[in-house]
């Protein structure tokens, strides 16, 4: 039997003008008030993908106050002085790693007495993500980096194959950005590339649900995938066309080596002992125009692309192939370490010049376009809202009918959600103790 004490309320997104997504849809929060009498409601919004009307047609109360609601579900960060004592709060926190501009959020929670339950940490017993965006911002993110490149193409001399591309925000599906991308590749086999731009080879660093998303979006054009080690020896051989792209997908083993050189790659031992690794990447970056980094990071292992690479690299006597970064991974100074700042749909890329380390927005300077939105799924909001809600909505009931007064070990929240309870009413939970640290 439902905790009839519980109610939950899908908050309205407010972090900027591009957060039109909802973590439960219409027909789903309807679903779920029906075959499991979860009592649940909206807060009003004006931007949300899904209209308020659309919730009231699926007889889902609407609401703008929500401080009498147990729980609120959410996607994005939520303000400080929104903060309700004693909530059971779920979104993306961007705490874990201990990011110092969401500390003074975990602070106010914990202040507060709150439990906080992070999407990020619902995972399965092999610790793979359950709830995620990854595919989303693959997708997004690829159409924004073949749009920074077309941007970047249009201030040089020669053909742009990219023309009429757009942002994924302004379109009106995900299947209509496709539609134009079927178009461009169409181009490419009928017209090529121009000489300068040949072989344009795009790199993949990681081959999770985030690169799948990238790489759907990049094999609607025609393209041969090269592997890796043979990257170096096939631009060599110049035997390459100017009618179709080329794909690398890089793992693990072909980003990192073993400083001590008489020890062997092994993948386990990477993850338990980053530290005894070091970056290979640079071996790369002379043959790659794009590089779309969709790996997972964090601050112990090696950043892939570092500053002092990229020096080498445009210190050269050739002009540089690479054109294009797209961070989609989005770590500030992180493994692609010049990805400096979080950007907006309305102002998506900027340039790095590694010879001064100087940032423009300006198309043509000196250097390689940075491309790092850090809220892509944000800009096909439709298409991520209907995905996230479908892997949600199972989780819902088991949250609702958990006991909350109980103490943690004993209030009966299902084990993948109880894995991703990093704050419960107020104290950190084991597993994330070691967050203490940063607060």
């Amino acid at each position: 039997m439902l905790n009839s004490k519980c109610s939950l309320c899908i908050r309205r997104e407010d972090k900027n003008k591009w957060e039109k997504r909802t973590p439960l849809i219409p027909s789903h929060a309807r679903y779920l008030k029906n075959k499991y009498g979860v009592n649940i409601c909206v807060q009003s919004s004006k931007i949300r993908i899904f209209k308020d009307s659309e919730y009231k047609k699926n007889q889902i109360k609407l609401v703008n106050n929500i401080k009498q609601c147990s729980i609120i579900l959410a996607l994005k960060e939520i303000p400080l002085d929104l903060i309700t004592n004693n909530k059971i709060y779920l979104f993306f926190s961007h705490t874990t790693k201990g990011q110092p501009h969401n500390m003074p959020l975990l602070r106010k929670l914990k202040q507060l007495n709150c439990t906080l339950i992070d999407y990020e940490k619902i995972t399965d017993q092999k610790g793979r993500r359950l709830i995620f965006f990854g595919i989303q911002a693959g997708q997004s993110g690829m159409i924004e980096t073949l749009y920074a490149l077309r941007q970047r193409l249009n201030k040089e001399k020669g053909k742009n194959p990219f023309y009429g591309l757009k942002q994924p925000f302004e379109y009106n599906s995900l299947d209509q950005a496709k539609e134009e991308i079927k178009k461009i590749g169409t181009r490419i086999e009928e017209k090529g590339l121009d000489t300068d731009l040949t072989p344009l080879v795009c790199g993949f660093s990681g081959y999770g649900n985030t690169s799948k998303g990238a790489q759907e979006i990049f094999d609607i054009l025609p393209h041969q995938e090269i592997k890796a080690q043979n990257l170096e020896a096939f631009i060599n051989s110049q035997n390459y066309q100017n009618n179709r792209l080329y794909k690398v997908v890089f793992k693990e083993k072909d980003m990192v080596e073993p400083i001590n050189d008489t020890h062997k790659f092994r993948l386990q031992d990477y993850y338990k002992h980053p530290e005894k690794y070091q970056s290979k990447f640079s071996n790369y970056l002379p043959y790659l125009t794009v590089l779309v980094n969709c790996i997972y990071w964090e601050p112990k292992y090696p950043k892939f692309v570092k500053i002092s690479d990229l020096k080498t690299l445009f210190n050269s006597n050739q002009k540089p192939r690479l054109k294009m970064i797209g961070d989609i991974s989005f770590d500030i100074n992180g493994s692609i370490e010049c990805t400096k700042f979080s950007m907006t749909p309305d102002n998506p890329f900027y340039i790095y010049d590694p010879l001064s380390e100087k940032v423009n927005n300006e198309s043509n300077g000196r250097g390689v376009a940075v491309m790092s939105i850090d809220n892509l799924p944000a800009e096909i909001p439709y298409e991520s809202s209907v995905f996230f809600s479908k892997a949600l909505k199972p989780f819902i009931p088991g949250i609702v009918n958990a006991d909350f007064s109980h103490d943690f070990n004993n209030c009966s929240l299902p084990e993948p959600v109880k894995k991703a309870v990093i704050l419960y009413k107020g104290e950190f939970t084991t597993d994330y103790k070691y967050m203490e640290k940063f607060i």
